[in-house]
């Protein structure tokens, strides 16, 4: 097909559903860990960055078995029935209705929930991983030697169908995950959100099965990864071997392989070895570059989306980055590095990658400390929190006893919460203009916060103590509503017209949850002699509010307002300077360290350094567990600051590495020894040749 094998094509679409599949999954895994799981953001965070891990250390295990045992066609099918069965065991697990016994919506069996979700991650990293080094190495067999252009031509259609469906897939399964769905209880829809991965899993096999008769299959002819370790591994031991003295030195520790393996390996293995010594200080940066889909998503879930961006869809700003970066920093920026005649070599690009990655976390950190200036200040231990709600047209004064704190309340207004250690509180009294009442506080509970409503406009003054069962910031952008009755009267609440609560004199109703966003909706009472309805407020992201039911005007029903929990102010846009910096980072270390680490190793070695490039990666998210864990750090942002400086201290230590490598040309040695072995042949034919001379005179 326009010189093309037909195969590829069968090879490009599997890889767009295979990718699709793998990021859809992880868009909103985070998430479920958190929401569904119910587990808390320090274990989601480890478990996430654990998973990634796994992904990124069995490619090694998939190229050894591809190359040493099944070939890559095998490999790949085999390890995709693993995938797929790994996707399905996942989705299969997130359906709260699978152990909802009582049918309230919640699972009554979490253990049978982590565990099909543990089962399903490993599957799911032995098979991305163990495809992830075959597919593309498999679709670049397809071509003859003859066809370079058609190949480089499929690696761009390849890469593209990765982007395309990365891209796609971070867009869709967050927005199917925000849909609620169930059988006995609507809850967010995560099997549907695992779901379509594993159908697009599923279509990947069946579309790489399909063409399976076209493919040029290449038998497995050893793997040049484990010819390394061996060579490595027989130097060290040799060298421990003759560790004494009287053993002559030699000018490299690897030339101790040389009684074993030949001079051109020995060479090849030394190159590459000078590379991977690079490598070690690289993990730090992918520690931070995969936050993406652990932390900096749970930043976006307590933000302000009003922009209809579900908080795991935020990552989709690097993807779309990527593809205007790229080109920008390819066709201006490096032209014009290069016309200021400043040497940006690739390992000074990789440092200041490094360097902006640390800022992306500044970024964060930043925008995290204006995060947290809006969550509320719950009470600690041996302290409990009292707010005064005036629900009448008199200003009163409360005193607090024994002589606590005096505070004068004006009409229609709420006092923030107040401070107090339990143990003091005796009780509080209430004086308007012509009216007293006390109101004893001895039975209040430590570590809880209280409403304390009163209406002074009749002949007695109306209170009601009230406790307020929030222990913490919304969640999910939700919003938290209750209403109070200040009114003489019986009042029948309703909500978008279902009925809500009847509501004595100034009664309080429970809290209850309505989704986040700009939605309205019409609030309506019904008393024995009227009824009337209003349009609500829009309640924004993380709120909580005491709605007071004011009565009716003709039709219109009046009501008031009190902001129990301040709703998310910060904008999910805020994020986006800490991606840009991210990105940016991301182009100009990613993309140069693979291409510095081509350009440096052997035409045979190119699988080594892409192990190694991908182990740095599994090490990177391994320091996310070790850093989080260790760290001890109660604020988030402080987290943060401490990421930014270890990669600022790392970024240090790896210009000073650079300083010291000198670049070298694999094609120039590999000539040389090419050379030496064409010398070398033909000396051993001339003497072959002299040998078989004297033999014929003898």
């Amino acid at each position: 097909c326009s010189g093309f094998p037909l195969s590829i094509f069968f090879i490009v679409i599997n890889e767009f559903c295979e990718r699709f599949s793998y990021y859809g999954m992880r868009a909103v895994l985070v998430l479920y860990f958190k929401y569904f799981l119910h587990w808390s953001e320090d274990l989601s965070t480890a478990i996430f960055h654990t998973f990634i891990a796994l992904c990124y250390l069995t490619p090694i295990l998939g190229a050894i078995i591809a190359d040493s045992w099944l070939g890559k066609f095998k490999t790949i099918v085999s390890l995709s029935i693993v995938y797929t069965i790994g996707q399905t065991v996942l989705s299969v697990g997130s359906i709260s209705d699978l152990t909802d016994y009582n049918r309230n919506g919640s699972p009554d069996n979490m253990s049978l929930h982590v565990a099909l979700s543990m089962i399903g991650l490993i599957l799911i990293a032995l098979g991305t991983g163990g495809i992830k080094p075959c597919v593309s190495a498999f679709g670049g067999d397809q071509f003859e030697e003859d066809q370079e252009k058609q190949r480089s031509t499929f690696f761009s259609l390849f890469y593209l169908s990765i982007n395309a469906g990365s891209l796609i897939s971070t867009i869709v399964t967050p927005n199917i995950r925000a849909m609620e769905c169930g059988i006995h209880a609507k809850q967010k829809c995560y099997p549907l959100a695992f779901g379509i991965p594993a159908i697009l899993m599923a279509v990947a096999l069946i579309v790489f099965v399909i063409g399976s008769r076209m493919y040029k299959k290449v038998e497995p002819q050893g793997n040049v990864m484990l010819e390394v370790c061996n060579c490595i591994g027989f130097a060290i031991k040799n060298r421990f071997r003759h560790r004494s003295k009287k053993f002559p030195k030699r000018e490299h520790w690897l030339d101790w392989a040389s009684e074993k393996y030949d001079k051109r390996l020995i060479a090849q293995t030394k190159m590459v070895m000078k590379v991977l010594f690079l490598y070690i200080p690289l993990p730090m940066f992918w520690a931070l570059f995969d936050q993406q889909g652990s932390r900096w998503t749970l930043q976006a879930t307590v933000m302000n989306g009003d922009f209809v961006v579900q908080p795991d869809q935020m990552q989709i700003v690097n993807p779309v980055l990527i593809v205007i970066m790229v080109p920008i920093v390819d066709s201006l920026i490096y032209p014009l590095i290069k016309k200021c005649k400043i040497d940006f070599t690739p390992l000074k690009k990789m440092t200041v990658g490094m360097f902006l990655a640390s800022m992306a976390f500044v970024a964060a950190a930043l925008v995290q400390v204006e995060i947290d200036k809006t969550y509320p200040v719950f009470p600690a231990a041996g302290h409990t929190q009292i707010r005064l709600l005036n629900a009448g047209y008199r200003p009163a004064t409360v005193q607090f006893q024994p002589q606590l704190q005096r505070v004068v309340v004006e009409p229609r207004t709420a006092v923030k919460y107040m401070m107090f250690k339990t143990s003091e509180l005796q009780s509080l009294s209430v004086a308007s203009e012509v009216q007293n009442k006390t109101q004893s506080l001895e039975d209040l509970l430590e570590g809880k916060r209280y409403t304390f409503a009163f209406n002074t406009d009749g002949s007695d003054i109306m209170s009601n103590l009230m406790l307020d069962n929030i222990t913490s910031k919304p969640e999910e952008g939700r919003n938290f509503i209750r209403f109070i009755n200040r009114n003489g009267y019986t009042v029948n609440v309703s909500l978008d017209y279902n009925n809500f609560e009847v509501l004595p004199p100034l009664n309080v109703s429970n809290y209850t949850i309505v989704p986040g966003g700009k939605k309205q909706y019409i609030i309506r009472i019904v008393t024995a002699s009227a009824s009337c309805s209003a349009l609500s407020k829009k309640f924004g992201f993380g709120s909580a509010y005491t709605i007071s039911i004011d009565g009716c005007t003709g039709g219109s029903l009046n009501i008031t307002y009190f902001e129990d929990v301040a709703p998310n102010t910060v904008h999910m846009a805020w994020q986006i300077p800490q991606y840009f910096l991210l990105t940016c980072g991301e182009v100009v270390f990613s993309v140069t360290g693979l291409e510095f680490s081509y350009s440096q190793a052997p035409s045979n070695m190119k699988s080594v350094l892409q192990a190694g490039w991908l182990l740095t990666v599994a090490v990177g998210n391994i320091i996310v567990l070790i850093v989080a864990g260790a760290s001890g750090l109660g604020k988030q942002w402080a987290e943060y600051v401490l990421f930014s400086a270890l990669l600022l201290v790392v970024c240090i230590i790896f210009a000073i590495m650079a300083t010291f490598y000198t670049y070298v040309d694999p094609n120039e040695i590999e000539a040389q020894f090419a050379e030496e072995e064409k010398e070398d042949d033909k000396k051993e034919k001339d003497d072959h040749e002299k040998q078989a001379e004297a033999d014929s005179k003898m």
